[in-house]
């Protein structure tokens, strides 16, 4: 049994539903996807001589005063092609139009795959923050973002489900010789993610996971964990997805003067 990152390119993200919503409580998620869905974007690169032009690699999420984009570090490429003009940039719909913005990077934690992205021009809605460190086990929440990428253009979709545990950050190894370097480094500075009933769709890396009631940011999707090989979690899903808790975007926000 493996773990891999939700990059559009390398890993898998869908969520199943762990229990049917009141009528109530449907309508209270349906305002909040509402409200939410403006500051929710596709993060990839463009590249004005390439076919096609843009290539979503995950989901991003608008935070601070607009020009502050949340994703995972991994989702981010590890090189840009600058000769051919290669931008790192995201993508969203607005008034019913396609839209690109140039962004770049400002900010990576590594340890808790955590970046942060600038606009270089303009603003978006921006997410709420809400408190992790108050997260309990069997809280309902739900995460947008852009599973599959391009196939279903951009149209962010919504999932729903339960924090199904709150647990290391560490996915025990059957046999010693599983263990590595990075692996090592876990084990030894341990550190708490959630864990969802949900399974991975590529795309998904970055999306945020939020009170399905009030819409708060609790955390940051960014891996899935598969029974077998990443080709059979369509046919053999684990059901399983961790999401890094948001007190470690807001911690890494903190640490920057912004202005």
């Amino acid at each position: 049994m493996r773990a891999f990152n939700c990059t559009f390119m390398f890993a898998w993200v869908l969520i199943l539903p762990f229990m049917l919503l009141s009528p109530a409580n449907a309508k209270e998620l349906s305002e909040t996807v509402k409200k939410l869905k403006p500051g929710i974007v596709a993060v990839g690169t463009y590249m004005p001589a390439r076919s096609p032009r843009a290539l979503f690699r995950g989901t991003g999420f608008v935070v601070d005063k607009g020009s502050l984009i949340i994703t995972n570090a991994h989702v981010l490429p590890e090189k840009l092609n600058h000769e051919k003009l290669e931008k790192l940039a995201v993508f969203f719909r607005k008034d019913k139009q396609s839209k690109m913005a140039v962004v770049k990077t400002v900010a990576i934690d590594g340890k808790h795959d955590i970046a942060v992205l600038k606009l270089i021009k303009g603003h978006l809605l921006p997410l709420t923050l809400g408190n992790s460190e108050q997260v309990r086990e069997g809280q309902s929440i739900a995460f947008t973002g852009y599973p599959i990428g391009m196939i279903l253009g951009l149209y962010p979709v919504t999932h729903r489900g339960i924090v199904s545990a709150i647990t290391p950050m560490v996915i025990p190894m059957i046999k010693a010789r599983q263990l590595n370097a990075k692996l090592m480094k876990r084990l030894r500075e341990p550190y708490d993610v959630f864990q969802l009933d949900a399974t991975a769709y590529p795309g998904n890396s970055g999306s945020p996971v939020y009170d399905a009631e009030n819409g708060n940011v609790i955390g940051v999707i960014n891996k899935v964990f598969i029974k077998e090989s990443k080709e059979a979690i369509l046919s053999n899903p684990s059901g399983i997805t961790y999401a890094i808790p948001i007190q470690y975007v807001k911690r890494l926000i903190q640490e920057k003067d912004w202005k």
